[in-house]
């Protein structure tokens, strides 16, 4: 009975990061280029009293064993890449990734962080950035006077300014980076992914090459929750947590009932 006690302490906060999990989920259902995370649960050391396998008698082996499980634990939080739907915009700056790949931007400590975030801004210089400020990298600039943009689907971006519109100036190209283990990569909030180890170094490539996907002028990718998935993940594991809780109930009245009665 002490045992069940602990063994469903487990479960309870298992259970408890599951739906920190689903909450945050569901709080980024209207965040651009979001990617929703799924708790990885797994069972805990077993107290083995019986060895599966060994020898009963000299003739016979046992076909099975006893084994008490100690509990389960959250042992990760894996994003799930998948494709958001698109949502046009008719905003300029605004791109989508069509496929695997994300933007770059420069941070204030110089290193590189990675976004699926397309809602591009101008700053006070006239480069582009993403809503916080960071510079996209290569850095684009838009020139003074520039009337329209328009960026390719294989990242090419042109600047038509007022007189010579038929004439127009390319700035430059946006590049994307992909990487083996997206899901490897540390999300540090912002919409931003830092490199890891488990992610593996970056493959940078130009928009629609090489198995990246394409730009989508004009277009923003949604979060790729669910909500009526996210819904029914929160009545599972809000049951699962009642049940739990029922089995603390159970030990404490047996052992009520053990300290009434001896």
């Amino acid at each position: 009975m002490i045992s069940a006690l602990y063994v469903s302490k487990t479960g309870l906060a298992a259970q408890d990061k599951q739906l920190s999990t689903i909450s945050n989920n569901l709080a980024n259902t209207s965040t651009v280029g979001f990617k929703r995370d799924r708790a990885m649960f797994e069972d805990l050391i077993y107290q083995v009293q019986r060895q599966p396998g060994a020898q009963e008698t000299q003739d016979s082996k046992l076909p099975s064993g006893l084994q008490i499980g100690t509990g389960a634990r959250v042992v990760a939080t894996q994003k799930q890449f998948t494709q958001g739907n698109l949502q046009v915009t008719e905003q300029p700056l605004d791109v989508a990734i069509n496929g695997r790949g994300f933007l770059q931007v420069l941070q204030a400590d110089g290193t590189l962080a990675y976004t699926r975030n397309g809602q591009l801004e101008v700053n006070e210089e006239g480069q582009v950035v993403n809503s916080d400020g960071l510079v996209l990298e290569p850095a684009i600039t838009i020139p003074q006077g520039t009337s329209k943009i328009t960026i390719g689907k294989d990242g090419t971006v042109n600047a038509y300014t007022q007189g010579a519109e038929a004439t127009p100036q390319q700035l430059g190209n946006i590049t994307l980076a992909d990487f083996v283990n997206p899901a490897g990569l540390q999300a540090i909030g912002g919409n931003l992914f830092v490199q890891t180890v488990a992610s593996g170094t970056p493959t940078q490539g130009a928009p629609g090459e090489n198995g990246m996907g394409s730009l989508l002028q004009g277009q923003l990718e949604s979060s790729n929750v669910d909500i009526v998935e996210e819904m029914v993940n929160m009545i599972t594991t809000q049951r699962a947590y009642e049940m739990n809780s029922k089995v603390v109930s159970t030990a404490d009245q047996m052992l009520q009932n053990i300290a009434q009665n001896l």
